[in-house]
C-alpha cells in the first residue's frame, strides 16, 4: 500500500536551482504534460526555480510517496495512467546514480505528476462535463499550486488531502471489492418455499455474507440461526431494504450483484466526492436522493435525519444547492404549469365541480389549492430560491414514508417530519415555540416567516457511501445516472 497522504517534512533548500528556460525544453520533450505547464511554471516561480524534490543528499523521502501515489491511480478509482509513468519509474529506480539532466527530468516529472494527480484524484471531471450530466451543486475551488507550496513547507505528516471525506472513506472499500472480484460469484436463487434450517444453500449465503462483512465469523452450518438473521438485517440496512431478516427476492437480488458492478458504483461515487467542497461550516441540510433521506448537520456533526419522498424518474429532483429563505405555514399550493395542463384543466373540462372538490380556486391565470388538511403541501413548506421550482414541504400522504423506495413526487421533496425541521429552524426565535408552530400549520390563513438565509440546502446524488458506523451503503440508481457517469469516466 502506498502512503495515504502526500504530506511530509520537506527541505526548504534553495541552492539547487535550474534555468527557467529549461522548462520549455522539458514540455517540448513531454507534450502530454503541456496542460499542466501553467501550474508548473507558477509553482517554480514561487520557489525561484529551486528544486522541490531534492536536497543536498538527493531525492527526499516524500518524492517516493508521490511516485507511489502517481503509480497507483487504480487504487484511487482512476482508469487513466500518468503519461510518462514508465520513464518516471526508471528514473526513480536509478535515483542516486542519475546525471544532472536526469535529475532535472525526474524533478519536473514529479511536479507535473503532482498536478496530474491533483486534477484526476482531487479535482475530477471538469465543471463543463458535470453540468452536462445535470450536477448543479457548486464545485470545489482549490488552488492546487498554492496547496502544493503550503504542503512542501508543512511539518504535519497527517495534513488533510483537499477532498471530501467520503472519498477517503470509499477508497479502502474499493480495494476490498477489487479483491472480491477475484472470487467466484455464483447466483443465489430464490426458492418458492423459502429458505429453512437444514438447507445446504444456506452455507453459500452465509459464505457470501461473511465475504461482504455482514456475518462476523465464517459459519459453515446450514442453520437459519440468530447470527444469520442479524447478518441479513445488517445487509438489508446497508442496502436500504426492509430490515426483516428474510431471505427474499430483494435481498438475493442485491446479494447477487457482482463485485465488478459494485467497483463501478464505488468509482462513480468517488468521482462525485471529488466535486464538492471538502468542508462545509455552519448549519446545513443534505438530501441524498437515492437514499430518500434528509440529514441535518452542524459543521461536520450529524444531528438527526428523516425520511423524504423525492421525484419520480419522470420528474427527477434536480441536484443543486440553495439557502433557506422562508417557512410558509398553512401554504397555498400553486399548481405547477405541467400539472395544470396535464391534470387540472382536463379535470375541469370533464367535471365543473372539479375545483370545489379539490379545494382549489382560480388565482389569475392559474389555479391554487387552499390551505387545509387536504392541501398537497400539507401544513408547511420551506423555500430556497432556485430556478427549478423545487422546495421542501409537508404532505397529507403519510403512508408513502413507510415505503423503502420513495420516488413518488413531481420533483419537490416531501418531508417525513416537517414540523421537526420548522422547530429546529426557529429554535432561536423566542416567539415560535412548538405549540405555536403546530398551530400555525392548521389554520386557513397562510403565514410567512423569513429566515436569515444562512441555512444551506444541498441536494445530492450518491448511490454508495460509508455511514457513521463505518459500513458501506449501496442504493439503487433510481435516475440511471451512474452508468452515464461511468461511461464518461
Amino acid at each position: 500500500m502506498s502512503d495515504s497522504s502526500l504530506s511530509g517534512s520537506f527541505s526548504s533548500q534553495s541552492a539547487l536551482r535550474f534555468d527557467s528556460l529549461q522548462l520549455d525544453s522539458f514540455f517540448a520533450a513531454h507534450p502530454s504534460l503541456l496542460p499542466y505547464g501553467v501550474d508548473v511554471r507558477r509553482f517554480y516561480r514561487g520557489r525561484n526555480d529551486a528544486f522541490a524534490w531534492y536536497d543536498d543528499r538527493g531525492l527526499i523521502e516524500q518524492a517516493g510517496h508521490l511516485h507511489n501515489r502517481i503509480s497507483s491511480l487504480g487504487g484511487e478509482g482512476i482508469n487513466s495512467k500518468y503519461p510518462y509513468s514508465s520513464l518516471l519509474d526508471t528514473l526513480m529506480t536509478n535515483a542516486g546514480t542519475e546525471n544532472s539532466s536526469e535529475r532535472l527530468q525526474t524533478e519536473l516529472l514529479l511536479t507535473s505528476g503532482y498536478f496530474y494527480f491533483a486534477e484526476k484524484v482531487w479535482a475530477g471531471l471538469d465543471e463543463s462535463v458535470t453540468r452536462k450530466i445535470q450536477w448543479y451543486l457548486p464545485r470545489k475551488k482549490t488552488d492546487y499550486s498554492q496547496w502544493l507550496t503550503t504542503w512542501l513547507h508543512s511539518k504535519d505528516t497527517l495534513a488533510k488531502e483537499p477532498v471530501y471525506r467520503q472519498y477517503r472513506l470509499l477508497r479502502p472499500w474499493l480495494q476490498k471489492y477489487i479483491a472480491l472480484a477475484k472470487l467466484d460469484w455464483p447466483a443465489l436463487l430464490p426458492k418458492k418455499t423459502g429458505y429453512r434450517s437444514g438447507d445446504p444453500d444456506l452455507i453459500r449465503i452465509k459464505q457470501r455474507l461473511a465475504e461482504l462483512g455482514d456475518l462476523p465469523a465464517q459459519d459453515t452450518t446450514p442453520l437459519f440461526d440468530t447470527s444469520l438473521v442479524m447478518a441479513v438485517k445488517r445487509f438489508q440496512r446497508r442496502f436500504g431494504l426492509k430490515q426483516d431478516g428474510a431471505i427474499n427476492n430483494q435481498f438475493l437480488s442485491e446479494l447477487n450483484v457482482s463485485p465488478q458492478k459494485r467497483i463501478e458504483q464505488i468509482r462513480v461515487n468517488m468521482e462525485r466526492s471529488r466535486w464538492i467542497p471538502d468542508t462545509v461550516g455552519g448549519n446545513y441540510l443534505i438530501i441524498n436522493i437515492p437514499e430518500f433521506k434528509l440529514h441535518l448537520y452542524k459543521d461536520d456533526s450529524l444531528l438527526w435525519d428523516m425520511n423524504v419522498v423525492v421525484g419520480q424518474s419522470l420528474y427527477k429532483t434536480v441536484i443543486f444547492s440553495g439557502a433557506l429563505k422562508n417557512i410558509v405555514f398553512s401554504p397555498y399550493w400553486n399548481v405547477p404549469p405541467g400539472i395544470l395542463k396535464k391534470e387540472v384543466l382536463p379535470g375541469i373540462k370533464k367535471d365543473p365541480s372539479y375545483l370545489a372538490r379539490h379545494h382549489m380556486e382560480w388565482n389569475g391565470n392559474t389555479v391554487r389549492q387552499k390551505p387545509g388538511p387536504w392541501n398537497s403541501l400539507g401544513s408547511v413548506k420551506f423555500l430556497f430560491p432556485n430556478s427549478y421550482a423545487i422546495y421542501l414541504h409537508d404532505t397529507p400522504a403519510k403512508d408513502l414514508f413507510r415505503e423503502n423506495a420513495r420516488a413518488f413526487s413531481h420533483g419537490c421533496i416531501r418531508l417525513g417530519e416537517p414540523l421537526k425541521l420548522a422547530a429546529w429552524l426557529l429554535k432561536d426565535n423566542p416567539s415560535w415555540d412548538p405549540e405555536k408552530i403546530a398551530a400555525a400549520g392548521k389554520t386557513a390563513k397562510e403565514k410567512w416567516v423569513t429566515l436569515d438565509g444562512s441555512f444551506r440546502v444541498f441536494i445530492t446524488y450518491f448511490t454508495a457511501w460509508v455511514d457513521r458506523q463505518g459500513s458501506l451503503n449501496f442504493r439503487k440508481d433510481i435516475y440511471n445516472r451512474d452508468q452515464r457517469l461511468a461511461k464518461t469516466l
